[in-house]
């Protein structure tokens, strides 16, 4: 068994205490804090996204904030994606790149205000890059964490345990839309989102010193609906076909190749970061794609640290960048970032666990 050495570099969330409370037994870390990933029972937990309702500590997707007159000026410069049209109360996902047109994050954008944006991140410093671009432009705007940390609650249920909670309003929110609220004066940010395909919430709570408060309104309220405690599920996203940045993608990966291509608008301002480079990737195409695949294994296979090689014909031609036993499929599925020359139905071998195991390409997602 191990331990974990406090540190000022690995920060709790504010509903640490409430997860340990629930009987967390796993954490990763992620922004340099840590996030709950299972609670003991994964299959249990996996059946309660499905069917019911999980709350989850996702604290650990911190907020880059935007502030000033240009903070709507910065985030277009940040983002290919063009935000010319978003509305206050709006979230939109976006791709980061750098400069060469490779994805360096995929945040929700979600603007508050004309002057105030926040970058809702996924796993890297992006404090550092926007407010260095900010500087370099000379933009009159001011980068920040602020003291924002999400709750979501995910699964076909979700919906009736925010209602209950917020009011009927909840329902009304278009995907992605968001209201700011509060909840038993908790300030709050009620967004529908969430990183599941199974529908669902996020609570960004203002105010770390009410996490535990917070918690247990929810896991009270959602008892009826019998609400437990989980976390981003791996083989709920694997079989959604949703993209992990930074599991999924590496220092070389570019919208195109991860099925992100639709969220880049290339006739954006000449002044986004990496819009030229994305123009070329597009004019010539990508030379690998997101492909999933399932192996021929009949036993769940205990896939270790990925990433693992995958060969056609004996010749390396991708990665396999995730592999997971799925309970609907009772079948060995992952994601293939493979050559473009690869296709849905191409027999192929990944080496998973130092064993070479056959298998077909196929389409995402797999459900």
């Amino acid at each position: 068994m191990f331990g974990i050495t406090p540190s000022a570099r690995l920060r709790p969330s504010p509903f640490y205490e409430a997860t340990v409370k629930e009987g967390v037994t796993n954490f990763t870390t992620y922004n340099h804090m840590l996030m709950p990933t299972a609670f003991g029972k994964p299959e249990e937990e996996y059946w309660r996204l499905i069917n019911g309702v999980s709350q989850w500590d996702v604290a650990v997707e911190r907020q880059v904030q935007l502030k000033g007159p240009d903070a709507g000026r910065l985030a277009q410069i940040l983002s290919p994606r063009d935000l010319s049209k978003q509305k206050v109360g709006q979230g939109k996902y976006v791709p980061l790149c750098n400069h060469q047109g490779i994805l360096i994050n995929d945040p929700i954008c979600l603007k508050l205000a004309d002057d105030l944006y926040w970058l809702s991140i996924a796993d890297s410093n992006i404090w550092f890059w926007a407010a260095a671009i900010a500087a370099e432009r000379g933009l009159n705007v001011e980068v920040s964490e602020p003291d924002v940390s999400p709750m979501a609650i995910q699964g076909p249920k979700a919906e009736d345990v925010v209602a209950h909670v917020c009011g009927d309003w909840v329902r009304e929110l278009k995907y992605f839309w968001f209201r700011e609220t509060e909840i038993q004066g908790i300030p709050v940010v009620v967004q529908r989102s969430g990183w599941s395909k199974q529908g669902g919430f996020e609570i960004y709570l203002r105010d770390a010193t009410k996490g535990t408060a917070l918690w247990n309104i929810f896991r009270e309220a959602g008892a009826s609906w019998g609400i437990g405690p989980g976390g981003p599920n791996w083989c709920e996203r694997v079989e959604s076909g949703l993209i992990s940045y930074g599991g999924d993608t590496d220092s070389t990966t570019n919208p195109y190749e991860v099925r992100m291509g639709k969220y880049v608008d290339l006739q954006v301002p000449d002044d986004t970061v990496g819009i030229y480079a994305l123009r070329r990737i597009a004019a010539e195409g990508p030379k690998r794609h997101s492909l999933g695949i399932i192996l021929d294994a009949g036993e769940p296979v205990k896939p270790g640290f990925l990433w693992n090689p995958i060969f056609k014909e004996g010749r390396k031609v991708g990665d396999l960048t995730n592999c997971v036993f799925s309970y609907r499929l009772q079948k060995n599925i992952g994601f293939a970032l493979i050559d473009s020359a690869c296709v849905i139905g191409d027999a192929v071998q990944a080496q998973v666990a130092g064993v070479m195991q056959p298998g077909k390409l196929t389409d995402l997602p797999f459900l």
